[in-house]
């Protein structure tokens, strides 16, 4: 599926007046295009822009019409543009098309409405709709829009350009046809459209695709032959996939039932390699080519999206960066990496620019007999190295993110889980290891009694600290190994480190994910997961998908064997004395400190946030995740579906920065269980008809045993009346 442009979704808008509605905005149902269109209008309803037609939609579809109505509703001035005829999407459809407008409890707010579930019925419902509310379009083609002081200009292939205050791109997904890309393509057999199913009855037809369009198709044809008396299998579906997991459950049912009863041959795992007159060959996935007979091909595996519009509108396109967008990621990722050189291998520490050249200047300076007081205490830690600055840089990115986030994503859910963040990343993980802790070790605290036993165990003394003490383990307390392995993997064991360590990995960790998933450590507590749902969230879309990605999600369980293998090593050294310690120091400093810390969760993992999204380290690398998905295992949590809301329409597999294919579990009705899940909630929040929430299951994983009380849907928040 294309990268769409980043301009309006769902009604919401990225630039001002414009706005994006119906399939091109990833909702392919009618029901959803129309309640689009009308959000768009009602969004752009009270803002005054500069001019002269309050609205211009691009595009006749079901989108199109309801926006226009809309905003005739509110006694706009509207202008709508359609270069071919009202409706011509579903004009083209096959004959007796089945229309599937569910969510079926689901009544659209908007001006127009649909009921039909056959092609030619609901053309006549919309039509008839049309004609009472007098809309009459403009034809013409849009060519592009271009921004000025006086307004949106709606440039058209002929004629003058309209200046619009507002704009409505309803044009769909109209581009060209994609390519197989094999020899014979070109053949007259070869076409990209079903138009009669009739055309094909007691032909060998082979049709290509595995979406709804496809699985339609080979159908209606199979049926069509049934109908005829045709017993023999004279239609092929063929899909490189090993299941049809993007169609409706209704089609899939469909499909595997005539497969059954010899109406269809399926060819799943399979490409097509050769089109000659008389056959087409086929290759299924490590298998050898079949040549089959072959009269006619369908050829239906989707369209290239419209993007040239966009382009010359100067739109932006997920995927397609600006010369100066690539410009700012080659520069923030040098940035990053040069920050966490800065912080693991003291670079540039002598330079005079260096903020910790100058703290150790300031502490210089001091008498011995100095008193710290709380100025004092934080210059000190200051000129320990960049470490502090990188806390603090941290902590302002995760506030500041963080606050853009909550205003964009309103439920309780995100609101609850963002503070969280944001005060654990604050207080636990910079202002007490940094300041409060050293702050106390100035004024005494921890010189005498039971006291400075405990603090001697967790934060030894030592002369290369400015405070005296390694109060940087208190990270410790919120990091747990093996992602935080410093506390662990010290030449003598610090007892306290280690109880802690082995109760939070081993014990507190487990029950976490057990109650409420992976994710409540990973996208609640962690510091790495702060960043990424703060920073990182505009960017979740960026995160690749598909096979080859998940095959990366090893780099992580390669790294918890190599913590595991060395903490045996360790362990082996503490009890026998012998040099396999030194064995795990060069392991600890040439390997896990460059590799692990500073390349892969740091350079990499922070550097690639505007290209990757803000998961990079946390889904492909980290070794803690990937000891909790051994845990995970054994969740009652789930991502709960209600699957006769679920449209297919793919919105929460495209914002999950995990990578997870979330549409393939909500449209057979499986509860999530995929343990990469880290409870972001971007799923469920996007989702458009509301199919999609928190809970938990019983030990059969199909019975709900609860659903979350914080509320992550906006649609189930609407249902229920909150605001």
């Amino acid at each position: 599926m294309e990268k769409l442009p980043k301009v309006g979704v769902h009604g919401r808008t990225v630039i001002p007046g414009v706005y994006i509605a119906g399939d091109l905005s990833g909702i392919p149902l009618l029901k959803m295009s129309l309640q689009t269109g009308a959000e768009c209008v009602r969004d752009m309803v009270g803002k005054d822009r500069q001019g002269d037609v309050d609205l211009v939609v691009i595009g006749g579809g079901v989108a199109g019409i309801s926006a226009a109505a809309e905003g005739r509703k509110h006694g706009m001035k509207v202008e709508l543009i359609e270069g071919n005829q009202l409706f011509s999407t579903i004009s083209n459809f096959p004959k007796k098309k089945p229309i599937y407008t569910y969510p079926t409890e689901m009544k659209p707010d908007s001006e127009l409405s649909v009921s039909a579930e056959v092609k030619e019925e609901l053309l006549l419902e919309l039509e008839e709709q049309v004609k009472s509310l007098d809309i009459t379009p403009r034809v013409g083609v849009s060519s592009h829009l271009k921004y000025s002081s006086l307004g949106i200009e709606v440039h058209l292939v002929q004629g003058e350009p309209i200046l619009a205050k507002n704009v409505v791109v309803a044009i769909g997904r109209s581009g060209n046809y994609r390519k197989m890309g094999i020899p014979g393509e070109q053949l007259d057999k070869v076409s990209n459209r079903l138009h009669d199913p009739v055309a094909y009855s007691g032909k060998w037809t082979c049709v290509v695709g595995g979406g709804d369009s496809a699985c339609e198709a080979a159908i209606s044809i199979a049926q069509e032959n049934a109908g005829r008396g045709i017993e023999e299998a004279m239609v092929s579906l063929v899909y490189r996939g090993a299941e049809l997991s993007r169609p409706k459950p209704e089609n899939v049912e469909k499909v595997h039932a005539l497969a059954s009863d010899g109406h269809i041959d399926l060819y799943l795992g399979t490409q097509p390699k050769e089109i000659k007159e008389e056959s087409i060959s086929l290759e299924p996935k490590g298998g050898e080519v079949k040549t089959v007979k072959n009269e006619g091909v369908l050829s239906l595996i989707g369209r290239q999206a419209p993007l040239d519009f966009f382009r010359k509108s100067g739109l932006p396109i997920h995927g397609e960066y600006t010369p100066g967008y690539k410009t700012f990621l080659v520069a923030f990722f040098i940035g990053i990496s040069t920050m966490y050189l800065m912080k693991a291998y003291s670079l540039f520490q002598g330079a005079s620019w260096n903020p910790v050249s100058w703290a150790k200047g300031y502490i210089s300076h001091l008498p011995e007999d100095h008193a710290y007081g709380l100025w004092d205490t934080m210059v000190a830690s200051m000129s320990n190295g960049f470490g502090f600055f990188i806390a603090l840089i941290y902590c302002s990115a995760v506030v500041g993110f963080g606050v853009d986030r909550i205003r964009r994503r309103k439920t309780p859910y995100v609101k609850l889980q963002t503070l969280t963040l944001m005060s654990i990343q604050c207080c636990p993980l910079f202002i007490l290891p940094e300041i409060v802790l050293p702050w106390l070790g100035h004024l005494g605290t921890f010189d005498s009694g039971a006291v400075k036993v405990i603090a001697d165990e967790l934060f030894p003394q030592v002369t290369y600290d400015a405070n005296g003490r390694e109060y940087w383990r208190a990270y410790g307390f919120i990091l747990a190994w093996p992602l935080f392995v410093w506390n662990v993997f010290t030449s003598a064991p610090l007892w306290g480190w280690l109880i802690i360590s082995l109760i939070q990995t081993f014990v507190v960790i487990p029950l976490i994910v057990w109650r409420w998933g992976k994710g409540a450590y990973c996208g609640w507590i962690c510091s790495c997961g702060a960043l990424a749902e703060t920073m990182g969230d505009r960017h979740r879309e960026k995160m690749p998908h598909g096979p080859f990605w998940n095959r990366v999600n090893i780099v992580g369980q390669l790294i918890l064997f190599l913590a595991l293998g060395m903490l045996v090593l360790r362990i082996v050294s503490w009890a026998t004395g012998s040099s396999l310690g030194g064995l795990n120091d060069i392991l600890l400093m040439k390997t896990w400190k460059p590799v692990v810390d500073y390349l892969l969760a740091g350079a990499l993992g922070t550097g690639l946030y505007f290209a990757f999204s803000g998961r990079v380290w946390c889904r492909f690398a980290c070794p803690l995740a990937a000891l909790m998905h051994i845990y995970a295992r054994f969740t009652s949590f789930r991502i709960v579906v209600e699957q006769k809301k679920c449209i297919s329409c793919n919105a929460c597999t495209s914002v999950c920065h995990q990578g997870i294919d979330i549409m393939n579990f909500a449209n057979k009705g499986n509860h999530m269980e995929d343990p990469e899940c880290v409870r972001c909630s971007a799923c469920v929040q996007t989702c458009p008809t509301g199919t999609l929430q928190f809970g938990r299951v019983d030990g059969s994983g199909e019975k709900v045993i609860s659903l979350d009380k914080i509320q992550a849907s906006p649609v189930v928040m609407k249902e229920q009346g909150v605001d």
